[in-house]
């Protein structure tokens, strides 16, 4: 994984769930700085008796706590073995982060891997796979058998590299969200289909009438949001596309379409 993730000496690298330290001691070796976010305060006793009266003491800041809730520093770059019930949330916290990283070399279970790197038409493609391709270039770069564990856990893993796409592209992620969860709740069903539910037509009536008074617009009396939605899926083709099959562009353009027309996801 440290090979993979192409460590300078100038960099402050960013490691998740340091745990006893194993990756963290080689880390120290090829970088300027580890800042290791660790939630078990006995094995944060583990790594600081590690380095302690080493060369290595100066280079590694512990943060004690939970990662989706800390405040993350500046980091170049973030290596991690990933715990992996929080790999979904993690992704996109750290996608998110600013300043920008280089990249981020992670260990995930297989699935959720495979998942991220999905592409249209794959059976694994979902709202995960779009919304982490929007924000990063996404590659797998190996699968690790699970007798490399101590002791062996019950799925496979892999290893995927993550580089945030620098400068972002040019969208409300909030809105993409909003849009993309929509689609994918029935991801094989056509769109036209995904936008009749009672509950998703409320949200998006409710956020068109704040979005009309904010900017002055008068709503007709005869207004229904069913058959505004209906008109703009039809105009921009994409009432019988489905979101197994769509990528990034065609959501990009579907997303553009509503709001041109005043309707917000967020």
């Amino acid at each position: 994984m440290l090979d993979k993730a192409g460590l300078r000496p100038t960099d402050v690298a960013l490691e998740i769930g340091p745990g006893t330290g194993n990756m963290t001691m080689k880390m120290l070796d090829r970088v300027k700085k580890v800042v290791a976010c660790e939630i078990d305060t006995r094995l944060v006793a583990e790594l600081q008796k590690r380095v302690q009266g080493t060369p290595y003491q100066a280079k590694l800041q512990i943060l004690v706590g939970d990662v989706l809730k800390t405040e993350l520093p500046f980091f170049d770059i973030c290596v991690a073995n990933i715990p992996y019930q929080i790999s979904s949330p993690l992704v996109f916290k750290l996608l998110l982060h600013r300043p920008f990283f280089r990249c981020a070399v992670l260990m995930f279970q297989q699935e959720f891997a495979q998942r991220l790197v999905a592409k249209p038409g794959d059976k694994l493609y979902c709202r995960l796979s779009i919304n982490t391709q929007l924000l990063a270039r996404v590659d797998m770069l190996m699968k690790v058998g699970k007798n490399n564990f101590r002791p062996p856990p019950k799925v496979e893993s892999s290893v995927v590299r993550i580089e945030p796409r620098n400068p972002p592209p040019p969208i409300n992620f909030v809105e993409w969200d909003g849009l993309t969860r929509i689609a994918f709740v029935r991801k094989n069903k056509t769109l036209a289909a995904a936008f009749k539910h009672n509950t998703t037509m409320a949200v998006l009536d409710k956020n068109y009438r704040v979005h009309c008074s904010l900017h002055n617009k008068e709503i007709p009396e005869d207004f229904d949001m069913k058959e505004k939605v209906q008109n703009i899926l039809t105009a921009a083709e994409a009432d019988q596309m489905r979101a197994r099959t769509m990528d990034v562009d065609d959501f990009m353009k579907l997303l553009h379409a509503f709001n041109s027309e005043g309707i917000h996801f967020a």
